[in-house]
């Protein structure tokens, strides 16, 4: 792969000189699955989880024979015949080397929906869909998963945003992706989701159908004193540094959530020709929401009256540990307790704002920030 012009990346995965740290987890991660158990691996979002996947996987294929990685975002999908859909694209066809046996074996093994191939001019690799009727989301599914248990590859299937299968119309999704995986000896999973509250029911809620089905990871915040000398290798290209304080003011404007550590470093970069301080710091975090400012207020412009009002209050506290406090009702003169109950559920449900262990926090740091700063 030729070598990236900034090599702070920001969106996917360029490969490990261009990783930061999370050798613990990577290790874990591999030695859980090739030691044929499950991970489901759960952290808010921009933390890293999908960065962490792609490492994982590309490491136990430069490391094992015979492996097979496949990654599937189900976050867009709205109910089961989409999420199949996007499970024949990413997975069928894509076992075994192109050849006219193996498209005959998936035509003959999929006959009953009628597979399209198509092929990526670019790339040569072909992909499916699969002419599903109404109601044969669950039998194309664990054809699927036929599909892979009859392959003599061991298969690695990643599902990032699982949670989505809790929002889906049918009936049982739970229990059914359950009963199909648990007879698969050849096929393991990583789930990853950033809603936390959702996936640690899901995975550590006794009655429920993943209970002790797989490792339960967290990603905390890498270690300033790793990210900083991870920064520094990288930024030693322009024979530039960053110093400890100033790297320290970065994280504080981050939280040292690793997609904002990243974009002020990679808009760091791009400033090649200015002296590193916490002046720059500012300059990139102001240019980063000013990119961002026509989304952010579209996002504000389908929220109602006591939605906006009650997001600016977040923002401004950073952190919530109780949005329905009479305390912070009147530190920011809120609507009555019912209406900031019906806003904050709103906004939740919107993703704008998340919930953690310690409280409520807008999602998008950097929207916080413009929120703040009164730009509306």
């Amino acid at each position: 792969m030729a070598k990236l012009n900034n090599p702070f990346v920001v969106y996917g995965y360029k490969g490990a000189e261009y990783f930061c740290d999370r050798e613990k987890e990577t290790e874990k991660m591999i030695s859980t699955l090739h030691n044929e158990r499950n991970v489901t691996l759960v952290a808010p979002r921009r933390m890293g989880k999908t960065g962490l996947i792609h490492h994982v996987f590309h490491q136990m294929e430069d490391r094992y024979e015979e492996v097979k990685c496949f990654y599937l975002d189900i976050f867009a999908t709205k109910n089961l015949e989409q999420m199949v859909q996007l499970m024949a694209s990413e997975i069928i066809g894509k076992l075994d080397t192109v050849s006219q046996s193996a498209l005959r074996k998936v035509q003959e093994f999929f006959s009953s929906w009628r597979p399209t191939l198509t092929i990526d001019e670019l790339t040569g690799i072909p992909s499916f869909s699969l002419d599903l009727k109404p109601n044969e989301g669950k039998e194309s599914l664990k054809r699927i998963f036929e599909y892979l248990k009859q392959s003599d590859k061991r298969c690695y299937v990643a599902i990032d945003e699982f949670q989505q299968i809790l929002n889906y119309p049918e009936e049982g999704v739970e229990a059914l992706i359950r009963s199909y995986i648990q007879f698969l000896p050849n096929v393991y999973f990583v789930f990853s989701g950033s809603q936390q509250h959702m996936m640690q029911e899901m995975f550590l809620s006794a009655n429920r159908p993943f209970f002790q089905s797989s490792l339960v990871m967290s990603l905390s915040c890498i270690a300033e004193k790793k990210y900083l000398e991870f920064a520094n290798h990288l930024l030693s290209s322009q024979g530039r540094e960053v110093d400890a304080d100033t790297f320290s003011y970065i994280c504080q404007q981050s939280d040292s959530v690793t997609w904002y550590v990243q974009a002020i470093l990679h808009g760091i970069y791009e400033h090649s020709s200015e002296t590193i301080d916490k002046n720059l710091v500012d300059d990139v975090v102001q240019e980063l929401i000013e990119e961002q400012a026509m989304s952010y207020q579209n996002y504000c412009a389908w929220l109602t009256e006591n939605q906006q009002v009650l997001l600016l209050a977040i923002a401004r506290e950073r952190l919530v540990a109780s949005p329905l406090s009479q305390q912070f009702i009147r530190t920011h003169n809120l609507p009555a307790t019912s209406s900031v109950k019906t806003a904050l559920k709103a906004l939740v449900d919107k993703q704008l704002v998340g919930k953690t262990p310690h409280g409520y926090l807008v999602n998008d740091r950097f929207f916080a920030k413009w929120l703040v700063s009164g730009e509306r």
